[in-house]
């Protein structure tokens, strides 16, 4: 695969940033409740209570992250965001009660927030047209073997029980954080700033992104691609345990299967789709599978348990790990290019939310819909991905025309 074009260390630097941002956060999460149930007398409620109030507090940030980076661009808001969730990790050994876990658990969060709601312009900032999808493609690749990689280092630490492997895993966590800060730091130099000029020194730039309804609409529309994408977490350790009676190892294979493929495929599957169609089109490829793999998922239930049933849904996973590889990198494509080039980061900033927004919707459309039937939930998933794929394409032309005008100016 040739390499995505990038701005001077860029090319290896931020992918590396990426890798250690992405074990950090595979090795922390499955490891964070029983950490702080290890270190404090809490219980699980309000533990589980803190960390959820913690996050709240910052879902208002991304906003105001993009127009700080219209200001200032991406690099020294990366860079801070990493320090930021070093921090975090730096007052979680210090942790010995509600109000230190408080603290230190918001300070992680806002540095989250920092970083997810400037990192993806820093990426649309190193390379123009085609080599986008690249480097999103990549960034997508990276993710997963990183979260995999960290998630089994987890297992292992988990396996020894120990206080003490925990707190070195927070500081390794912190240590990685800051060691990632200078390597964006001291290799990624930023694009040029304009001299001048609307964009974001503009303070209507969050009045003028709210009056773009096609952009709008595409953040609405990626709500709904990402719901299929956080379903697979949520849906499939209950589907598969309790609505089929699989075994509960099968879990951990799909998950495999899923992770594997796409963190070794999707620059390829990005290539190849580039070639054949729009980033819309391939959106939309993506819905189609993700219907397809919802509906795959509920015909499980004709099958009979055991080794059928499980190769089955393993060929199944197939179908979410080609319809991720699809629509991941294309998305965030879309959404730079369809941003305007003054206020790019208030708008990647604003279209965190489609992310944020599945996160938060997901767990209630399933849990209330699986009361009511077991493949309720993946029939109700299945019809949001068709619509989101009938409703990219109209979008994908407003969006690209409405930037080719933009572009070409009042004489174009």
């Amino acid at each position: 695969m040739r390499r995505p074009r990038a701005r001077d260390g860029a090319a290896w630097a931020i992918p590396v940033a990426l890798a250690i941002d992405a074990i950090g956060t595979g090795l922390y999460l499955p490891l964070s409740m029983v950490y702080f149930l290890t270190v404090t007398d809490l219980s699980e409620t309000r533990v589980g209570l803190l960390l959820t109030a913690a996050m709240a507090c910052s879902l208002l940030l991304p906003l105001l992250v993009g127009r700080i980076v219209d200001r200032v661009g991406p690099r020294p808001v990366v860079i801070a965001g990493q320090l930021i969730q070093a921090t975090g990790f730096f007052l979680y050994l210090g942790v010995n009660g509600p109000v230190s876990l408080f603290l230190a658990a918001l300070a992680e969060a806002v540095g989250l927030r920092v970083y997810w709601s400037s990192v993806f312009t820093l990426i649309a900032e190193q390379a123009d047209g085609e080599a986008k999808d690249q480097w999103f493609a990549r960034a997508g690749m990276i993710r997963a073997a990183g979260t995999g990689a960290g998630t089994v280092l987890a297992g292992v630490l988990l396996g020894l029980a120990s206080e003490q492997a925990y707190r070195g895993m927070v500081l390794a966590n912190a240590v990685s954080f800051v060691a990632a800060a200078l390597i964006v730091g001291l290799f990624v130099r930023g694009a040029p700033r304009p001299a001048g000029g609307p964009g974001g020194q503009s303070p209507d730039a969050v009045r003028q992104l709210l009056r773009n309804r096609p952009y709008l609409g595409l953040i609405g529309v990626n709500v709904l691609f990402n719901i299929c994408t956080v379903f697979l977490a949520v849906a499939i350790p209950v589907y598969v345990i309790r609505g089929l009676h699989a075994p509960g190892w099968a879990v951990g294979v799909f998950f495999t299967i899923t992770t594997a493929v796409v963190a070794t495929c999707t620059a390829e599957v990005t290539r190849r789709a580039r070639r054949r169609t729009s980033r819309g089109g391939a959106m939309a490829w993506g819905g189609r599978l993700w219907a397809a793999w919802c509906a795959a998922a509920a015909l499980a239930v004709l099958l009979p348990r055991g080794p059928l049933l499980v190769g089955y849904l393993a060929l199944v996973m197939l179908l979410w790990a080609t319809a991720e590889m699809m629509h991941g990198p294309a998305s965030n494509a879309l959404s730079a290019d369809a941003a305007p080039e003054g206020m790019r980061g208030t708008y990647l900033a604003a279209f965190q939310y489609s992310f944020a927004t599945a996160d938060m919707v997901t767990p209630a459309l399933f849990g209330v819909l699986y009361g009511v039937h077991r493949v309720l939930p993946w029939v109700a998933v299945g019809c949001l991905a068709l619509l989101a794929s009938v409703a990219i394409r109209p979008l994908e032309r407003r969006l690209t025309g409405d930037t080719a005008r933009a572009a070409a100016g009042p004489h174009g």
